[in-house]
């Protein structure tokens, strides 16, 4: 099965929904960005909770729309990774790229500065499941 998602907003900010593998090539995401350019700083969110595998391609993915989104003085926040896409996310070093949450309402709450959002760790994460990390080569 491949990628579909849903496009939904919530007080301003764009909420994509990922269903399936993100692996297959980036048209169908990069339309869909595409789409929710307009008027104004671009605020999107992906949700990776239906999403089932994240290979490199599908990464590439989300590095593309990140540096689109960034590009049009927006900003990216991803939602719901599962440990394996935390584990890819990792091991491509994109952990210190992207803002992660686990609850919706803090992603969108990060959008706004005047609201107060607790930060989900994902170096804790990484040292809560004995991950090595870079201090432990040291």
């Amino acid at each position: 099965m491949g990628q579909t998602f849903t496009i939904r907003q919530k007080e301003g900010i764009w909420i994509l929904d990922l269903r399936g593998r993100l692996s297959d090539s980036e048209a169908i995401l990069r339309r869909a960005i595409l789409t929710m350019t307009g008027g104004g700083p671009l605020k999107v969110v992906l949700n990776f909770a239906g999403l089932s595998e994240i290979d490199a391609d599908g990464l590439g993915k989300v590095v593309f729309c990140h540096a689109h989104i960034v590009r049009l003085n927006g900003s990216l926040k991803l939602l719901n990774l599962s440990p394996s896409h935390l584990n890819a996310m990792v091991a491509a070093k994109l952990h210190t790229v992207f803002e992660v949450f686990s609850d919706e309402q803090d992603a969108v709450n990060s959008f706004f500065p005047d609201r107060r959002v607790p930060r989900y760790d994902i170096l804790e994460w990484i040292q809560d499941r004995g991950m090595p990390t870079s201090d432990s080569f040291k």
